[in-house]
């Protein structure tokens, strides 16, 4: 019902206001004394209408809203204010017949111009809480613009408000043209708002204002030269200008004012068009006023608003200045960590490096060991705040005329000041021990280790650009090397070029049938059978002949190449038990697999899928893994080894006894077979305590329900006291070294003939 109100109220006041509008228009047309009759009844109740529906309008949207939109409020009493003081000038002029001045209307007519500018004060700060000093200068240029080149035709109204006797009279008098000039003002400086998007709805605001203060001028000006008339169509004019102002408020009763951004920039060619053109009407007023006499009022205005522009004008190159600042610092800022970036160690280096007093100087090349499955495990998330915290750990570690940068990825260079051979090794062991104490990601801590490339100036680089070369070679020589830091030499330059074409010639290898696999059989203690190989990759370099893992793995991994490598060593494998399977032999393969491969989320459905093709029975594989694969990340690894295992794929942990000291794996972790590494097996037979810690480790495994390997196995004197201590199965040199597939079976084959053979004698009878 009040939805049905509000909308008839408005309808109605529309339609009221373009009758009115219509009947003057017809009337200053020229009717003749008839029209008269008629017009002057029709004349009062259409004005009244006009005045009291826009009312009416504000008032119901105070209803609605109460005290919760104070502009709403002010707006509404101020609309009131001015019809008040119609109605008091209707009756004043109907009983006396004549209207002094000032009077109690013309009180009310100015509570109007107040009320109304306090209610946009209130409505703008409500929709623009937060605005830039430039964004206000703007607004005052705006405003002083405007005013500036109303105050041209206002001057004779104020010069002759000035004349009036009575101070009063003059106080009043003067007010209206002022009012005027502020509601001018305030248009231009809602104009300056543009860009803020104060809403659609403001263009009626925009335009009821500037209708009002058109119509006031006017009636000013043919009231101070004797011409006013009543019944013309200015008097449709004010009626205009209030059915704006009480679409506005309607409007802003449904407007919330958070739809409104709070703090978006002032840009754009319509931002800058109002103080443009304020900036243009005050240079224009001034102009003229050097050739025409003008009042001092205006030219005062005119001379305020080039000051505002001015200092607007200085705001802008300030803001220039330092947006232009903030685009060097972030040229030269790392992001992430806030350090200087590659291009501001260039900047700064090759500042330092050709400053002739500064003669010793060192480079630092730092890369994180490993970062690459701290990001696959853990998520780049994690990957990032490691690098943070790494950052802010090294400043804190470096002194103070040092120039730590970050360079991208996990690698950071220092540019030491004043430092030579031995300081340099100094900050570098410094470093490398800070950065081993744990990190505390999240819920997570984690360890990591550093590799570091030392370069020397002048020795090692006459430039950065030669250093970071030399540094960078120097970084990954203690990288291969296990080290954690090196000094660059000139024989690094050699090893250097053949990774890189190592690196070359593996890519190569992936794709042209260089890698091969050898097999080594595990052979079950109780009963002598062999039922399990493992899967041991060699590559057939076509100069350099048969390569051991040792000599490629880590350059594999360093140049992300062993998830292919992977694939690659299971295909083959897995095409070699599908042979025996054919053959009758059901070997189970087991293949190794880094961690870097394993915390791929795709692996056990790749897998299941290569079972498929081969026809294999999941039992016919075996992963192994390490230990230090599952300490960095239990989560994930119980959910990938669960779902291998589930699918039938049995687990390995490779090298038991050589990672971290927590066994809680054991218990929550699906598993079939623990391998002890042969730094245990080998000196069991002379070391009691290796005896000890072997037969200590076969208790455990088997008490968890899981089977034993020994690895290393090279003496008939192991093989014997690990079948003594209840071993499950032993693989080693003693029995086979890792062959071809042809070489094992023939292996398997003579080794079956031996067992018919003691079988054989063991059934004839003795000739003693």
């Amino acid at each position: 019902m009040r939805a049905r109100i509000h909308t008839g109220l408005v309808w109605a006041m529309v339609l009221v206001l373009a009758a009115s509008v219509v009947g003057l228009a017809v009337h200053w047309g020229g009717w003749g004394p008839a029209g008269d009759v008629w017009f002057e009844p029709v004349l009062v109740v259409s004005v009244g209408l006009t005045d009291l529906l826009p009312v009416a309008v504000c008032w119901m949207a105070v209803g609605r809203v109460g005290l919760r939109r104070p502009e709403v409020l002010l707006a509404a009493t101020a609309m009131t204010a001015y019809v008040a003081g119609d109605c008091y000038r209707a009756w004043v002029e109907a009983t006396t017949g004549s209207i002094p001045f000032p009077s109690v209307g013309d009180v009310l007519y100015s509570l109007f111009y107040l009320l109304m500018l306090a209610a946009l004060i209130v409505a703008v700060r409500r929709h623009v809480r937060t605005l830039a000093s430039s964004v206000w200068l703007d607004c005052v240029v705006g405003s002083l613009g405007a005013a500036a080149v109303l105050a041209i035709p206002l001057s004779p109204v104020l010069d002759s408000a000035l004349t009036s006797s009575s101070w009063l009279a003059t106080v009043t008098a003067i007010s209206f043209p002022l009012f005027d000039l502020l509601l001018v003002a305030a248009i231009g400086g809602i104009g300056a708002l543009g860009g803020r998007r104060l809403g659609r709805r403001w263009v009626l605001l925009f335009v009821g204002l500037l209708v009002f203060a058109a119509a006031d001028v006017l009636y000013a000006l043919q009231v101070n030269a004797n011409t006013y008339v009543r019944g013309t169509p200015l008097a449709a004019a004010w009626a205009i200008g209030l059915a704006l102002l009480a679409l506005w408020v309607d409007g802003m009763e449904r407007t919330h004012p958070a739809a409104v951004p709070e703090t978006s920039p002032a840009t754009g060619r319509a931002a800058l068009m109002v103080p443009v053109v304020a900036t243009a009407a005050g240079l224009g007023v001034l102009l003229v006023s050097s050739r025409v006499p003008l009042s001092t009022f205006s030219v005062a205005l005119a001379g305020a608003t080039l000051v505002a522009a001015t200092a607007r004008t200085q705001v802008a190159f300030r803001q220039v200045a330092w947006m232009a600042h903030l685009r060097r610092v972030a040229s030269a800022t790392d992001d992430l960590t806030g350090l200087p970036n590659r291009r501001a160690l260039h900047v700064e280096g090759h500042a330092r490096l050709v400053d002739p007093e500064r003669r010793r100087q060192s480079l630092l090349m730092l890369d994180l060991d490993k970062f690459k499955e701290v990001n696959d495990s853990l998520g780049h998330h994690a990957g990032d705040q490691l690098l943070v915290q790494v950052g802010a750990r090294l400043r804190e570690h470096l002194r103070p005329g040092d120039l730590l940068a970050r360079l991208g990825g996990d690698e950071f260079a220092v540019l030491l000041e004043d430092a030579g051979h031995a300081e340099a090794i100094d900050v570098t062991v410094k470093l490398r021990a800070a950065l081993a104490e744990p990190f505390a990601l999240e819920d997570i801590t984690l360890h990591t280790s550093v590799s570091v490339g030392i370069a020397l100036f002048p020795d090692h680089g006459l430039d950065l650009s030669s250093l970071l070369r030399t540094a960078d070679i120097a970084m990954y020589k203690s990288k291969t090397s296990g080290r954690g830091q090196h000094v660059y030499n000139t024989a690094d330059d050699t090893d250097a070029t053949t990774r890189l074409k190592t690196v070359e010639e593996l890519r190569t290898a992936l794709t042209t049938d260089q890698l091969v696999v050898h097999y080594q059989p595990k052979i079950d203690l109780d009963t002598g059978e062999v039922h399990n190989v493992e899967a041991l990759v060699r590559w057939d370099h076509p100069t350099r002949g048969l390569l051991y893992p040792d000599a490629f793995l880590a350059l594999v991994e360093e140049s992300g190449l062993m998830r292919t490598l992977t694939r690659v060593v299971l295909q083959v494998a897995l095409d070699q038990a599908a042979v025996w399977h054919a053959e009758g032999r059901p070997l189970t393969v087991a293949v190794n697999l880094s961690g870097s491969t394993l915390i791929d989320t795709s692996l056990p459905d790749e897998v299941a899928a290569m079972l498929t093709v081969r026809n294999l029975p999941p039992g016919a594989l075996q992963l192994e893994i390490t230990e230090e694969f599952l300490m960095a990340d239990r989560d994930r690894a119980r959910s990938i080894l669960t779902r291998l295992r589930s699918s039938g794929i049995q687990i390995s942990i490779d090298d038991f006894g050589t990672g971290y000291s927590s066994l809680s794996y054991l218990r929550d972790l699906p598993l079939d077979e623990l391998k002890l590494d042969r730094s245990f097996v080998f000196p069991m037979v002379d070391d009691a305590r290796a005896a000890a810690l072997v037969a200590s480790t076969i208790g455990l495994a088997h008490s968890l329900g899981l089977r034993l390997v020994a690895e290393g196995v090279e003496t008939k004197a192991a093989y014997t006291e690990l079948v003594r201590l209840g071993c499950d199965q032993a693989q080693g040199y003693y029995m086979s070294r890792p062959v071809p597939a042809a070489e094992l079976d023939l292996w398997l084959s003579a080794r079956d003939i031996a067992d018919e053979f003691t079988e054989m004698t063991g059934l004839l009878p003795s000739l003693d």
